[in-house]
């Protein structure tokens, strides 16, 4: 069902807080870290579509698992799947899920020892897997590739016959979600280094007392706020709950790129105040390599604010749920905005005026849905499918309500 929805002229109480659902990132690790490891408790999953397909792939005991759009999932499954011993199984997905690449994560597999074929096209999903003992512990990967399938390798690699050893080749660009994912296994009981531009996983896992983890909530699901705070009059303040200061999360860089809008960021205990103290409209130049998936939330405020904004190291958005790039453009060109784009940066032109009630098109992708929402406190603005935010925040909308947004469905 492809709902649209009117935002209406909004504007958003002075105080309000929130409570976003757990990291989509951290949970689908965690959920398949507790595949591997049943012994540890889980708390604050995300509800987002993404693991929730990932929840069911780990159970059903199906011959077929399609996980639809979910890109993570893909990857993680693809090798877990290669060290469930006996178990033969076809991954597959979406038509989109289908023209995204795989082939360098079932390589690396392949060179461990796993036994994987693709079922129509080769280096694209659907790929059929036979679970099976892995021993082989050296791999190499190109450095710049998704950090999802160095993420997915790290994984399973304490399942290893002889854990891993895997080199990343030139210059790393995804560093703190490579983090995250050797945190995690730290938290869990498994060794693992990164010294230079090698990281070695332990086979096997220290003690295994049962635990409880929670998972942090999600930094780019938060983006949308600082957005609308930027967006909003000096003195109006969102809390955002579950939040840590010492977050694994590239995302967590917002607090400081958001300084630049005049939004002011406080930790207490397990939340986060985002503050509007000043109007700031300097020219905003960023390098995202780290944090990538917050590019259109920040190009939209720049827009808003009537900002230039060159946006450097987005080589990785061509192969998200859409071209994040391509999409980006079209739309703020529709709102009468002017964006120049290469395979790996943007380059927004100040413009003057916004124009109204603009049908903003999504691409299946959540993150369009809900970088253009905070639009809404300067004009009325119109989004096409705008369910799709469910793959990874599905009550949005319904927050947006609670703290002033006008919407009519």
């Amino acid at each position: 069902m492809h709902m649209r929805i009117t935002l209406q002229k909004s504007t958003i109480a002075k105080q309000s807080s929130i409570q976003i659902t757990g990291s989509k990132s951290e949970s689908n690790r965690l959920l398949l870290l507790k595949a591997l490891y049943p012994e540890f408790n889980l708390e604050n999953v995300s509800n987002s579509d993404d693991s929730n397909l990932m929840t069911n792939a780990l159970t059903t005991n199906s011959d077929v698992v399609d996980i639809n759009h979910a890109g993570t999932a893909m990857r993680f499954l693809t090798a877990y799947f290669s060290v469930q011993e006996g178990r033969e199984v076809t991954l597959t997905g979406s038509k989109r899920m289908k023209e995204r690449p795989i082939e360098v994560l079932v390589t690396a597999l392949r060179e461990l020892g796993s036994d994987i074929s693709y079922v129509n096209n080769e280096g694209y999903p659907p790929i059929k897997i036979k679970g099976k003992k892995l021993v082989n512990h050296k791999v190499s990967l190109k450095a710049n590739v998704s950090s999802q399938y160095i993420s997915a390798l790290l994984l399973i690699a304490s399942k290893l016959e002889n854990g891993i050893e895997l080199t990343l080749e030139g210059e790393i660009t995804s560093v703190p979600y490579i983090k995250m994912t050797l945190s995690l296994l730290d938290e869990i009981g498994v060794e693992s280094s990164f010294v230079g531009n090698v990281i070695t996983v332990k086979p096997g896992k220290e003690g295994s007392e049962s635990k409880t983890l929670t998972v942090e909530s999600d930094w780019s699901s938060a983006s949308y706020f600082f957005g609308i705070v930027a967006l909003s009059e000096v003195g109006t303040e969102v809390t955002l709950a579950s939040y840590k200061a010492n977050s694994l999360q590239g995302d967590s860089v917002l607090p400081e790129i958001y300084e630049h809008f005049g939004v002011r960021t406080t930790f207490n205990n397990n939340s986060v105040t985002l503050k509007k103290i000043a109007s700031n409209l300097e020219p905003l130049t960023l390098d995202l390599k780290n944090a990538p998936d917050i590019a259109q939330t920040i190009t939209v405020t720049c827009f808003a604010l009537g900002i230039p904004c060159d946006l450097t190291g987005l080589h990785t958005l061509k192969i998200k749920e859409t071209d994040r790039l391509v999409a980006l453009k079209n739309e703020i060109e529709k709102l009468g905005g002017v964006v120049e784009i290469t395979d790996k940066s943007l380059h927004l032109k100040v413009s003057e005026k916004i124009n109204e009630l603009v049908s903003i098109a999504t691409y299946h992708d959540h993150r369009m849905a809900m970088a253009f929402a905070p639009l809404a406190l300067k004009v009325p603005v119109v989004i096409e499918d705008a369910m799709v935010v469910s793959k990874s925040y599905p009550a949005f909308w319904d927050d947006l309500e609670s703290i002033g947004f006008k919407i009519t469905k």
